[in-house]
């Protein structure tokens, strides 16, 4: 099987370009602007998105350098927000439309489901919706119910969607891109817990800046990480770990502190999904263990389990492990027992082992 995931951080088309370190923030607000100076139809909206700069920050400068019809300011309406961004991409438009925590997103999902999922198929192609809905989302801020919650899965069951969730400065600049470039809805959620630096799982420990690690060299000028390839994280033999967003971070140091020789993908995409990648890693190690924060019942990971146990059940030398957030709201005094931390996932990997 060939393999078609990414095992280095070299961006398609980019060479010898110098770079530059960013944290998530600045390299989304760099996506935007180069986005936004290469193409006069993209336009950015949502609350605070202008004048303010986004909640955090990742829209700051941009109302001033393209202007109040470019980047402006909504009510706070979530139908609205994604409603009209809709009928801005069937008229020509690349809206990129903010929307302030993922908490916050489900008033629009009649409209991203009903709408903007199904615009290409119902209109034969007449008409499209190409947006890109940013949203920041997850936990381990100390956001509580309402500021917490990962919906990734929700959207993934819905055929017209695109799902993206960057990891690294990085990644997020070139993924980012891509997607407003794509001419499908996409959904792009951002790590909140990793705006400004990794976090590795161990909450009680001084938190790290981007700065300090290679995966915040971030290429000037424009580059784009194609949808639907996967990162090689770590090369290893002792088992599978699938993994996105914050959680690549989490269990790349936990390996790294139990000394276990696992085979670490970030998927970045959701969908599409590398199938292909995930095949040929679990091929050769024989066991996968497959990590998120949402929660448990109907999480992404099921699909995942699902997948590799159709796909490669006859190399499985042990049962695939889920290391999830709990059925639950996402509670705030028990943020670090609901949160996949190093002691969860160091007794997964200990199971798969044994087997």
């Amino acid at each position: 099987m060939a393999s078609s995931v990414i095992e280095d951080d070299t961006p398609y088309g980019i060479g010898d370009a110098p770079t530059r370190n960013l944290n998530m923030i600045e390299a989304i607000n760099d996506a935007l602007d180069i986005m936004m100076s290469r193409d006069p139809s993209v336009v950015i909206m949502g609350e605070d998105v202008g004048y303010f700069g986004g909640v955090f920050r990742c829209t700051a400068g941009l109302q001033e350098k393209y202007g109040k019809t470019r980047v402006f300011d909504t009510p706070i309406n979530e139908c609205g927000i994604i409603g009209a961004a809709v009928g801005m991409g069937a008229y020509g438009l690349r809206p990129v439309p903010e929307i302030q925590f993922a908490d916050y997103i489900y008033p629009g999902l009649d409209q991203l489901i009903s709408e903007a999922a199904r615009l290409r198929y119902r209109s034969a192609g007449e008409f499209i919706a190409p947006m890109t809905v940013r949203s920041p989302f997850g936990g381990g801020i100390f956001g509580g119910q309402t500021h917490s919650q990962s919906p990734e899965a929700l959207f993934t069951h819905v055929s017209g969607l695109k799902t993206v969730i960057p990891s690294t400065p990085h990644d997020a600049k070139g993924l980012l891109i891509a997607a407003i470039e794509d001419d499908d809805p996409v959904i792009f959620f951002e790590p909140k817990r990793i705006y400004n630096g990794p976090f590795d799982g161990f909450y009680d420990k001084p938190v790290q800046p981007w700065k300090k690690f290679p995966q915040s060299r971030v290429p000037e000028g424009y580059y784009s990480i194609p949808l639907g390839k996967a990162r090689k994280v770590r090369d290893g033999e002792a088992m599978t770990i699938l993994a996105y967003g914050t959680m690549v971070h989490v269990v790349e140091a936990v390996a790294k502190e139990k000394g276990v020789d696992a085979d670490i993908l970030d998927l970045r995409t959701l969908v599409p999904l590398d199938i292909e990648a995930i095949e040929e890693s679990v091929e050769k190690t024989g066991r996968c263990l497959i990590v998120h924060e949402a929660t448990r019942t109907s999480g992404f990971g099921a699909e995942l389990s699902a997948l590799v146990t159709e796909r490669c059940f006859y190399h499985l030398e042990a049962p695939v492990e889920r290391v999830t957030g709990f059925d639950t709201p996402y509670p705030h005094s028990l943020e670090w027992a609901f949160f996949p931390g190093p002691i969860r996932i160091g007794e997964a990997m200990d199971k798969i082992l044994e087997v």
